[in-house]
């Protein structure tokens, strides 16, 4: 007999008949043997009218009240839910996140879970009864007992948090479309359906956008191996599931804010390549990695800067055996990336850089943790460690310094996280005495038979900001997301450009970084008010972008991936205006408007799409 948490969302649960629908695949479940919970959302667009009567009320309404209004709307349907097993003839009780020991962070409208008190929901299970939970709150510790929310999506964190605390078998998200799709089916219907998926690539996806699953969720199935599968409410498809490693022991009590950071890693074996003033038109990253995939040269990241005038930077690092074949194919087609036969100013001139590393933190509690980046910023600082290169995804931050620092830096990193070294690993040929980590609670290895691209993503919700003239020098971006951190603002892509300039004495050099949208404006005036006194250059925001990323495990150690996503681009004559790496992930920041045009041609050119059109249901 299976222990099985199922969620089921909004639509699912929209009206009586959907609820009645619900009932009775829950009670088939359990007939068919199976102890089961199931965890609700408010029914279709209740949560959206409660918000709508708050905003009629106050145009600022109060967090706590806000809280104890939104949660009302999840009682409705699982003391609906619970009354239709009833009919069926199925015990069934009801109980809210308070009720079914859910203890969460004082924070209201966005708080992480602690722990689960499970006994009261364990007697019910063995007493016979499908227990049927509200999703997305819990509450505060004892002594305050105060009514908290996890913020939108958060039934999805709900179900598997409760999953990990009772050892479920499996957790079932049941949603409005049958599994995960290749891309949003809303903007292409013939997105094709997936078997299987790694938490890995599915928090990239859920973390970009794609709105099947809450990011909470996947994090929190990585973190404890609990094997969850999506599927369609509304048919019998086997839907997709999300593949998990055997978790490592961890501990169920602060259970979403343990330890963030699992693991620090790093690669000195790593030289770097950049192209400094390449003109900012459609083609360029298209026809420069085109030559390095046809070169066979395999390119571990890749960051562009944010333009100045008509020009920005592209840098690329390698491994240090290939780097003199990277400097060779970059050196011959410099001259066809340049806007004139003899150019001024050095136009898509060449820099290489030899001896530098690659120090990295991963771990898959760090989504939507703003203070984590900036504390290893941070560190790094406070080491003496300056930062060339920044690479940033969900579950890893990546800094590229000077190779010599390498031992300080991660020593540094390990004592700041708390992580212990392991045993020494073999290094190759010119690597320092850096300690070999842990290996990845999840690694990112490619599902069986999966192509290179799994899934294609679309962030229409972004802003951009952009520092000019930051100083270059150990501690500036320590402090800059260390503000944004103070101030609660979550930082997506992270570039810093490689064109230095000495003003006044001092190197510096621009830095820019995405935020959500509705953070845009306070980020930029909290920004501008210690510009003057940090002695940093203007701060200019761009609301009017979109990210375009592809992701999937199978990405790695294949160069081609990346220049076939910059060609699919460049054929629709939509301009790069940013380009950032991880090893699973490779995103551009391109125009607001051209967005949803960009998706669709990178959809196209990797071949996701399959011959069956979804719908989603109104």
């Amino acid at each position: 007999m299976a222990l099985i948490v199922q969620k089921y969302g909004g639509t699912s649960v929209g009206s009586v008949e959907r609820i009645q629908a619900v009932a009775q695949r829950v009670y088939k479940t359990v007939k068919a043997g199976n102890s089961i919970v199931v965890v609700v959302s408010a029914m279709g667009k209740t949560t959206d009218g409660l918000v709508k009567l708050a905003t009629e009320i106050s145009p600022n309404p109060n967090r706590r009240e806000m809280d104890m209004l939104l949660s009302t709307g999840e009682q409705v349907t699982i003391a609906l839910l619970s009354m239709a097993l009833q009919e069926l003839g199925q015990p069934a009780i009801s109980m809210t996140g308070a009720q079914v020991g859910i203890v969460t962070e004082a924070e209201h409208s966005r708080a992480r879970i602690l722990h689960i008190e499970t006994t009261r929901l364990t007697r019910h299970i063995n007493a016979g009864k499908v227990v049927v939970v509200a999703g997305f709150q819990g509450t505060s510790s004892a002594g305050e007992m105060e009514i908290t929310t996890l913020g939108r999506g958060g039934s999805d964190t709900s179900a598997v948090a409760i999953a990990a605390a009772l050892g479920a078998s499996f957790c079932e998200i049941y949603t409005d479309v049958p599994g995960i799709l290749t891309t949003d089916p809303r903007l292409v219907a013939e997105a094709q359906l997936m078997d299987a998926i790694s938490c890995d690539e599915m928090l990239e996806l859920a973390s970009l956008g794609a709105k099947v699953l809450h990011p909470r969720a996947v994090e929190i199935a990585r973190n404890y191996g609990v094997p969850l599968v999506v599927r369609s409410s509304w048919t019998d498809q086997p839907g997709t599931w999300v593949t998990s490693a055997k978790p490592q022991g961890r501990s169920l009590i602060n259970l979403e804010i343990a330890r963030p950071v699992d693991h620090v890693e790093f690669d000195t074996n790593q030289a770097k390549v950049a192209l400094l003033r390449v003109p900012d038109k459609p083609g360029v990253a298209a026809r420069l990695f085109g030559e390095i995939s046809r070169q066979k040269v395999d390119v571990d990241l890749i960051i562009q800067s944010v333009h100045e005038g008509n020009s920005n930077d592209i840098a690329f690092t390698v491994t240090t055996p290939i780097l003199k074949r990277a400097e060779a194919v970059a050196t011959a087609i410099a001259p066809a990336l340049r806007s004139q036969p003899n150019p001024k100013f050095d136009e898509a001139e060449v820099m290489v850089e030899h001896n530098i590393a690659k120090v990295s933190i991963a771990g898959a509690g760090m989504i939507g943790r703003p203070g984590v980046a900036a504390k290893m910023f941070a560190t790094l600082a406070e080491a003496g460690v300056n930062i060339q290169m920044i690479s940033t995804s969900e579950v890893k931050v990546s800094c590229v310094v000077d190779a010599a620092q390498c031992d300080r830096a991660v020593l540094a990193l390990r004592t700041a996280f708390e992580i212990e070294a392991g045993e020494q690993g073999s290094r190759g040929a010119g690597e320092s005495a850096c300690i070999d980590s842990p290996l990845p609670l999840c690694p990112s290895a490619p599902l069986p038979n999966s192509p290179p691209v799994r899934g294609v993503a679309l962030d229409l919700k972004q802003a951009r900001l952009a520092i000019r003239q930051l100083p270059d020098r150990p501690g500036m971006a320590a402090k800059l997301f260390g503000l944004l951190a103070q101030h609660n603002i979550s930082v997506d892509m992270i570039i810093q450009s490689q064109r230095c300039r000495v003003i006044d004495g001092v190197p510096r050099r621009d830095i820019a970084f995405t935020v959500s949208q509705m953070d845009g404006e306070s980020a930029k005036e909290m920004l501008i008010q210690v510009a003057a006194e940090l002695g940093w250059g203007e701060v200019v925001l761009d609301s009017a972008i979109a990210k375009v990323s592809i992701v999937g495990a199978g990405m790695v150690g294949q160069p081609g991936v990346a220049a076939k996503m910059f060609e699919a681009l460049a054929q629709q004559q939509i301009n790069i205006q940013m380009i950032a790496t991880s090893e699973i992930k490779t995103s551009c920041v391109v125009a607001q408007e051209q967005g949803v045009k960009a998706l669709q041609a990178i959809h196209t050119a990797f071949g996701l799409a399959g011959s069956e059109k979804f719908v989603v249901p109104a």
